[in-house]
């Protein structure tokens, strides 16, 4: 049941409002509720110490500290903190024509984090509900034409504002040049008395992201007022290595332990700087995985089999990784992923890897010993290798090695690992490159590097990228439903057969009309191109191909009708 709170400004007298400009913290708990239970928000003993110290005033009315910073570890409630902080500062210490801006290190995370808690805040309380109008992005209060708006890091744009308050989100992700201008250009404006810098963030990496630290380095210079709490010249910091909420317990901070690489776990639960290098995976989990009895996995064609291709041309090595589901647990609530088969060519000092013999040689090889779903690649050094084994019928699957799509990857294998969900052979040469192979993180994700350039990890890398292929490709469906009036996509079904007898069998079936407009609009986009017929006609057809799986997905997943519709494949993961 929630307990009574303020439900309009006239239920509050004079004295009651002139207490709550004095201490907002009672105005958090007296008038507003949370939007996730309904009921009255109770700051701990930090947030109240911090909010008490951050509005102080002098004898003019105007702020003793116009710098703010609140740093916690994970899941602190940091954001709906400062969510609560703007609204406060804007409705009872900004006047009219106040403003607040809610900043980031890109528009996305400005809108989805903090401006959104803001929003959210709002339309839960009655108090504020029939006061403000919400858009895209402001969030405006008529009466005192007074709002909140969340702007991207394009310092240029707010050049010239009067900023009551400017929150910044996520300070550790404030790496380039822009950002650190935008951060100088929302300084506090001299002709106004309240107006303040509030940041909240945990911690970042050790060389990058240095306006943070310098910050962090400043406040540990001032006086300690409370726990964890320092205040003075300016400026209020509270920066805590410890749970603060009650959520945090033990089982959390034990299952974000297990979870988490060892320097994530020190940067986002314990708030300490730490270097972006860190061991990927500790090789107790790793041995933890291997299975004596286990090794390469006999030519079958069931389990199907999801393969990666890790390529070095003249320095590094290069590896192909297949992996399979357990067919002893595929349709287990926890699937077990298993290493298949793996291969790695190191090329000779002066003699650049050729990958026609070597690639496409074993691809094609393991193509007659396997049932191979999908063959990830990155296009940088494959074009041609992967255009010829298209026309060969391999399924091979662009995979760019982008910052977003290594995260991905990398995540995926350590979330195997950590949970031993995937079954590895033993091999001395893989558990070395394990060893070798560190976490690399960023502000746009994190990657699986090596230390040294002597060091070859490639293994590592294509196991990654073969077990996110297969992890993405809901091993429960059926896969091979193909009836005679379908086409299939996995290329030539007699291996003796040779791609263009292959095309002139399928050129015989009868293919609906859906599938032949598919064709059709793919050669019309690449009519600019210089490719030959043949390879406008095979890329054509996988890409009718690609959209025939959809239905399928569409039709066995969610049971639909796929009639005059195409599902996008990406968005449905």
């Amino acid at each position: 049941m929630m307990t009574s709170v303020v439900r309009s400004f006239d239920q509050i007298d004079d004295a009651t409002l002139a207490r709550y400009r004095g201490d907002l913290a009672a105005f958090i708990e007296e008038c507003l509720v949370s939007p996730y239970d309904g009921q009255p928000y109770r700051l701990n003993d930090s947030e109240r110490a911090f909010i008490k110290y951050a509005f102080q005033l002098d004898a003019d009315g105007r702020l003793l500290h116009t710098l703010l910073l609140y740093s916690a570890i994970k899941k602190s409630r940091k954001t709906e903190l400062s969510g609560l902080l703007a609204l406060a500062v804007i409705l009872l210490l900004g006047g009219r024509y106040a403003e607040a801006f809610i900043c980031a290190n890109d528009r996305e995370q400005s809108i989805n984090r903090c401006f959104t808690a803001c929003c959210r805040i709002v339309e839960a309380n009655p108090l504020l509900r029939p006061l403000a109008r919400i858009t895209q992005d402001k969030v405006v209060f008529e009466a005192t034409q007074s709002q909140i708006t969340a702007i991207a890091s394009d310092y240029a744009s707010i050049a010239g504002g009067h900023p009551t308050i400017s929150v910044f989100s996520e300070l550790w992700a404030y790496t380039s040049e822009r950002t650190r201008r935008l951060f100088s250009e929302l300084v506090p404006v001299p002709t106004q008395k309240i107006s303040c810098r509030l940041v909240e963030t945990h911690a970042g990496f050790s060389g990058e992201g240095e306006l943070l630290y310098e910050l962090y380095q400043r406040g540990l210079q001032l006086p300690e007022v409370d726990t964890d709490l320092h205040a003075g010249d300016g400026m209020v910091m509270h920066w805590s290595h410890r749970p603060l909420c009650h959520w945090q317990d033990e089982k959390w901070l034990g299952t974000m332990r297990r979870d988490l690489p060892p320097n994530q776990y020190l940067r986002m639960i314990e708030n300490r700087f730490t270097s972006s290098e860190a061991a990927f995976i500790p090789m107790a989990n790793w041995d933890a995985c291997v299975r004596p009895e286990l090794g390469h996995l006999p030519p079958t064609k069931h389990p199907p089999c999801f393969a990666a291709v890790d390529a070095g041309h003249k320095k590094d090595s290069t590896a192909i990784v297949l992996v399979a589901y357990d067919v002893n647990n595929v349709n287990a609530a926890n699937k077990q992923m298993r290493l298949a088969h793996h291969v790695v060519f190191t090329p000779q000092a002066g003699a650049p890897l050729d990958f026609e013999s070597t690639i496409e040689t074993e691809l094609l090889a393991l193509s007659q010993r396997y049932q191979l779903r999908a063959i990830y690649y990155d296009p940088w050094q494959m074009v041609a290798t992967a255009q010829r084994l298209v026309r060969r019928g391999l399924p091979m699957v662009e995979f760019p090695q982008s910052p977003a799509n290594l995260t991905m990857a990398t995540q995926c294998l350590f979330d195997l690992i950590q949970s031993q969900s995937i079954l590895l052979y033993p091999d001395g040469k893989m558990r070395l490159a394990a060893s070798r192979a560190v976490a690399v993180e960023s502000g746009r994700g994190w990657r699986i590097d090596k230390t040294k350039q002597s060091h070859h990890i490639d293994v590592i890398v294509a196991l990654a990228m073969a077990a996110h292929a297969a992890s993405t490709a809901q091993p429960g469906i059926n896969w091979d439903c193909v009836n005679d009036t379908d086409v299939d996509a996995s290329g030539p079904q007699n291996r003796h057969q040779t791609y263009e007898e292959y095309r002139r069998a399928r050129d015989s079936i009868k293919r609906p009309e859906w599938f032949l407009e598919a064709m059709g609009k793919k050669k019309k986009e690449d009519v600019e191109t210089e490719k030959t017929e043949d390879e406008l006609a095979v890329e054509a057809e996988a890409e009718a191909n690609r959209q025939w799986r959809q239905r399928e997905y569409f039709r066995q997943v969610l049971g639909g009708s796929t009639s005059g519709r195409v599902i996008d494949w990406s968005r449905m993961r």
